[in-house]
Formats: C-alpha cells, sequence, structure tokens
C-alpha cells in the first residue's frame, strides 16, 4: 500500500483543461506550427509571421512546449512529431480544421448545459439538439472535419478493397458530409458510382470535395433527411459514417431495416463508429464519445459491438465483423445482407 499523500494536481487540470483547448484554437488560428515548419522558430520571428504579438506569441508557445506539442531549445521552438503530422498545414495528414467545428459554439453549449443534460438523460439544448435540419453546425462539420475524416475514409477504402474491385460498385453515402468515404472509394475504384445522402446545404461541401478530388462525374447529391428520402435499391455498400451514434438502439434498427431493403444480395453496410468495450470505459476515445452524445442529442450513445451486432441482426442482416483501423480511435462494423 502507498503512502503517498494524494494530490489535488489532477483535479485542477480537470477544472482548467478549457485552457489547453484554448491555446490549440489559438495556435491553429494563428497558423503557429506550419510557420514553425517553415523556419520561423523564434518568438520573434513568428510574430512577423503570424501577425501577432511577440509577448504573445512567447507565452502561446511556452505553453504548448508544457503541453509537448512544441520543443524548445534556448529561445527556438520545434514541432513535436504529432504536431509535425497532423498540425502543420501543408501536411497530408493535418487535421487543425477539426477545432473549428469540436469548439464550435452549439457543441460548447451543450456542454456549457450538460449538468441538466445529465438530469434529464439527453441534451439540453433543445428536443432535437444538434439533429434538427436547420442545424447549421453540420455544415461547419463538413468543412472542419474534412482532413482527419479523409485520413480514415482512405483506410475503411482499404479495408473494402475498393482498389482491387473486379466489378462495378453501387455506393450510398449516408449522412455524407463532407463526402470523404464515398469520395476515398470513388478514387480508389474508377468504376464505383456513388450517392451522397445529407442535407442539401451540406451536400455543397461534399459536392466541392468531389470536385476537387476529381471525382464529381461519379458522385450524385441525394438532398434530404436519411430517415425520410427514398434510398433507392441494389447498392453494393451504403456506407454510414458516424451516423448510427446519433440515436437510440430501437431508432438504429428500424434505419437499418431499410439499409437491408436499399441493398443488392450480398452487398455490404459499413458502420464507421467510437465502439467502446464491454466494460463501457475502454478505450478511453470510444468511451468518452458516450458523453459527446449525452450533451448533443437527445438519445445517441456510445454503443458497444454486441449491441451493434444486435441491431444488424435485428435489421436482417446475416452476420457482421467488427475490424480495427490502423490509426484509432474509431473502428468499422461491416455487416453482410
Amino acid at each position: 500500500m502507498s503512502d503517498a499523500m494524494p494530490s489535488p494536481a489532477a483535479v485542477f487540470q480537470s477544472f482548467t483543461a478549457y485552457q489547453q483547448t484554448a491555446a490549440m484554437r489559438a495556435a491553429v488560428e494563428l497558423d503557429v506550427f506550419t510557420a514553425i515548419a517553415q523556419g520561423a522558430t523564434t518568438a520573434a520571428e513568428l510574430a512577423r509571421s503570424c501577425g501577432a504579438s511577440e509577448r504573445g506569441l512567447r507565452i502561446l508557445c511556452d505553453r504548448l512546449v508544457v503541453d509537448r506539442f512544441l520543443s524548445k531549445d534556448g529561445n527556438r521552438y520545434g514541432l513535436s512529431p504529432t504536431a509535425s503530422m497532423f498540425l502543420d498545414r501543408r501536411s497530408a495528414a493535418y487535421v487543425g480544421g477539426s477545432i473549428t467545428f469540436l469548439t464550435s459554439p452549439t457543441i460548447v453549449d451543450a456542454f456549457a448545459r450538460l449538468t441538466d443534460a445529465v438530469r434529464r438523460g439527453g441534451t439540453a439544448l433543445d428536443h432535437e439538439g444538434t439533429l434538427g435540419p436547420d442545424a447549421t453546425v453540420w455544415v461547419d462539420f463538413a468543412r472542419a472535419m474534412k482532413g482527419l475524416a479523409g485520413v480514415t475514409a482512405e483506410l475503411v477504402a482499404n479495408l473494402l478493397g475498393a482498389d482491387a474491385a473486379d466489378r462495378p460498385w453501387k455506393v450510398l453515402d449516408v449522412a455524407a458530409g463532407h463526402g470523404m468515404f464515398g469520395i476515398s472509394i470513388a478514387r480508389q475504384h474508377p468504376r464505383a458510382e456513388v450517392v451522397a445522402l445529407d442535407w442539401a446545404p451540406v451536400l455543397a461541401v461534399a459536392e466541392e470535395n468531389a470536385r476537387a478530388a476529381g471525382v464529381a462525374d461519379r458522385v450524385r447529391s441525394l438532398p434530404g433527411d436519411a430517415f425520410k428520402t427514398d434510398l433507392g435499391s441494389g447498392y453494393d455498400l451504403v456506407l454510414l459514417p458516424n451516423f448510427l451514434h446519433h440515436f437510440d438502439a430501437p431508432t438504429c434498427e428500424q434505419f437499418l431495416r431499410r439499409v437491408h431493403t436499399a441493398l443488392a444480395s450480398g452487398g455490404r453496410a459499413v458502420a464507421v463508429e467510437f465502439i467502446p468495450n464491454d466494460d463501457r470505459t475502454s478505450p478511453p476515445d470510444a468511451a468518452t464519445f458516450a458523453l459527446v452524445m449525452l450533451a448533443t442529442t437527445p438519445a445517441g450513445d456510445a454503443f458497444t459491438y454486441a449491441e451493434y451486432d444486435a441491431m444488424f441482426r435485428g435489421a436482417g442482416f446475416a452476420r457482421t465483423v467488427l475490424h480495427e483501423l490502423p490509426l484509432p480511435p474509431q473502428r468499422v462494423v461491416i455487416a453482410e445482407r
């Protein structure tokens, strides 16, 4: 048994965690990480490059050193390997833009009302939370999360064997958002045709991304509510990236019955999700995602694989397989019709 005196340090780190978030947002908005990568490594050089005060950059960068996103040698700053890969805007794996969505007023307000959400058992924003058709947060999401989603989408396309497919694929991308999951398949498989389903304002972002990727001629928009719009039929794949977690299990199973009907014989449904282990406390990123759903949706959750398996089987699917991705935290459930 340890005789060490308990310390309140972890408590106060939790109380002030918002300060780390604010520092990261400021660094992304000022493009500090890219500036350092391009050779502006002192506070004075960064001040000129980023258009901010030397004092401000010194204090901000010192905080980022403490948080291990930067290193410091004398008065010169450097990028950590993590910052170099994910926070330098020139990197193909850049994810800095995602902080715009993750700290958007709607999301921050949802967490500011978390006490009420815990009392209610669902979001305290309003009766729909972030799920209403007028929720502009999803346009913000589509623009901000493109980089991070693009990395995951390529991994999913690899998992599905898109580049090795020997026949045409007809693909439905549900709640397409930025469209990167369908776009990645279209890029890897030259005979894939993708239907992107989402609300019209959000699909405008997916259309921009499809044009930029050179696959706009094979990505068709289907605007509307996923629960009410005719999905069509004969699909080889129905993509469900980060969709099912917004609803309770009965609603998910009801929707999956529609997906089952929309698939061709032998077709596959592909759910990309934060999936905790049965203990619901591991792995950390998947486990803590349940709190995001509590804060922002009426009944969403981070479901376990066993729960997803039950949903898919209840909807008529023959079997499901859980797949790990090389880059956590998301996992993939592939269900066969």
